[in-house]
């Protein structure tokens, strides 16, 4: 089971033993669950009402999408006797971003306000987990977000991807979110605590990301796997479309700034740099590009460019 950690332990007596399990849940996982988090459940609850609300005002716009259209033209196809084969380049999801230099819905009314202020807490929960990461790499308070916004000159990305996965009549014929690693940095992610479908990749086998109420999940993208040297893995992680339930999921992501360099920096003494350096905004133009294959050939790819585009950032 994916692990839970009580977060609240951190400031108390049991914080070494908080970060232990943190640690753990990167290294052996990729993904974690936090309870007792510090944002309040009643907003949580009106950021599930407004995103819910939100869905129901794109819903039509769901029916006449190309998934849709995709998985009806193959039931039909199979229902005239004709061989069909699984969807295998569509997800069977309705998906929109918001971030500070973005528009936003403005219906359901409440959905600015209440998603501000969702993603205010997010961010400061962000900064928190990664300053415990800091702190199990053996790195100095602060430098996961020093790495991400090269030293103070440029703003980290912070985007919010708001999804819903409707219910699917034929979920053998096309998945909800094709298997993956995140590009960015730390990911939060507060999913729908009824309806199941995220898996993650542990030794080689799928295994259920449990919905619980309240829980943010984390898990950690590429950029992190690169700060520590390969010691915290970004995980593989898709979403199963469900027959019954419509899934809602709003994952926030905590990214360098396009303008950042990343390479290694939690180095074991005497070990060499297991990952190129490289300006992030490089990586996104090869991740756009690659995003449901292999990573390493990702990494491979922008250390080819990072050598003529990498400023002191």
């Amino acid at each position: 089971m994916v692990p839970v950690i009580d977060f609240s332990k951190l400031d108390g007596a049991e914080r070494a033993e908080t970060l232990a399990q943190i640690a753990n849940g990167c290294e052996e996982w990729g993904f974690f669950q936090l309870v007792n988090h510090g944002i309040p459940l009643e907003l949580l609850e009106r950021v599930k009402k407004v995103c819910s609300d939100c869905y129901r005002l794109r819903e039509a716009g769901f029916r006449a999408s190309e998934p849709v259209r995709t998985l009806e033209a193959l039931v039909d196809a199979e229902r005239r006797g004709e061989e069909v084969a699984p969807v295998d380049d569509l997800d069977w999801e309705d998906i929109f971003y918001i971030h500070d230099g973005c528009q936003w819905p403005s219906d359901p009314p409440a959905f600015k306000e209440t998603m501000r202020e969702y993603r205010a807490e997010l961010r400061k929960l962000a900064e928190r987990v990664m300053e415990a990461m800091d702190e199990n790499l053996g790195l100095g308070r602060g430098s996961i977000k020093a790495a991400f916004s090269g030293d103070g000159r440029h703003e980290p990305f912070f985007g919010t991807k708001v999804s819903h996965y409707p219910p699917c009549p034929r979920p053998d014929l096309i998945t909800g979110l094709r298997a993956h690693t995140d590009a960015g940095g730390i990911i939060l992610l507060f999913q729908d605590d009824r309806v199941g479908g995220l898996e993650v990749l542990k030794d080689g086998q799928w295994t259920d990301v449990q919905p619980l109420a309240g829980a943010i999940v984390v898990n950690t993208g590429d950029q992190i796997e690169v700060l520590s040297n390969g010691r915290y893995r970004s995980a593989w992680h898709r979403v199963l479309p469900m027959r019954d339930g419509n899934r809602r999921s709003i994952a926030s992501f905590y990214n360098p700034a396009n303008e950042a360099t990343i390479s290694p920096a939690a180095v074991a003494s005497g070990g060499g740099e297991a990952y190129p350096k490289y300006v992030f905004g490089d990586y996104m133009d090869v991740y756009a590009k690659q995003k449901f294959q292999a990573k390493e050939p990702r990494f491979e790819a922008v250390k080819a460019v990072a050598p003529k585009s990498s400023p002191a950032a």
